[in-house]
């Protein structure tokens, strides 16, 4: 009889483990959703905006077609993603494409002198600040999931429900080169 308690004791430990572990996981997944959420509604924001930059750009920038036909196949794929790690993927694309289109506004200044055009890039820039403040909390969350589906014992739980480690929100390869390289500036 006592053996038995003693099994029941550690089975109702188990499992009560286990519930706690999983509610766990689920509540740290549902955050990072809803960070996510929050940077969608920023990418929608920035998303609408694009096409009215480039077109106020489009009459100073005749000859640098390749860098506007990027930024509008780098928006059109980031629209066309749907799940958090596409949009994730497809967003570096679009601010690295994003990165050289500003290189190039350098180069006409009479396009930065236009009123129209300074108060897109400001609408733009306040939506990149809130992006980055979205995209920290969105990275927190993900931090703490991923430290949940890594960590002992909750791993076990992770590998049962078949949690995998989420990527970051960050700059992506093309983005970090960017980044690194010099600007290119024409005259």
């Amino acid at each position: 009889m006592t053996a038995l308690l003693v099994v029941g004791g550690i089975l109702l430990i188990i499992i009560l483990w286990y519930i706690s572990a999983n509610n766990r996981l689920v509540a740290l997944k549902n955050n990072r959703e809803n960070a996510f959420a929050d940077i969608d509604v920023q990418l929608k924001q920035r998303h609408d905006l694009i096409p009215q930059l480039l077109g106020a750009v489009k009459g100073y920038m005749e000859h640098e077609a390749g860098v506007l036909t990027r930024v509008t196949e780098a928006r059109s794929r980031a629209l066309k993603a749907s799940s958090v790690n596409d949009k994730i993927s497809a967003e570096a694309e679009l601010g690295a494409a994003m990165s050289a289109f500003n290189i190039q506004v350098e180069a006409y200044p009479d396009l930065k002198a236009n009123t129209n055009f300074m108060q897109l890039q400001n609408e733009i820039s306040d939506i990149e600040n809130k992006l980055a403040a979205v995209r920290r909390f969105f990275n927190s969350a993900t931090k703490e999931l991923n430290n949940a589906i890594e960590s002992i014992p909750s791993n076990i739980v992770a590998g049962i429900k078949k949690y995998t480690v989420q990527p970051m929100f960050d700059l992506g390869e093309v983005g970090r080169e960017q980044m690194d390289k010099a600007p290119e500036i024409k005259f």
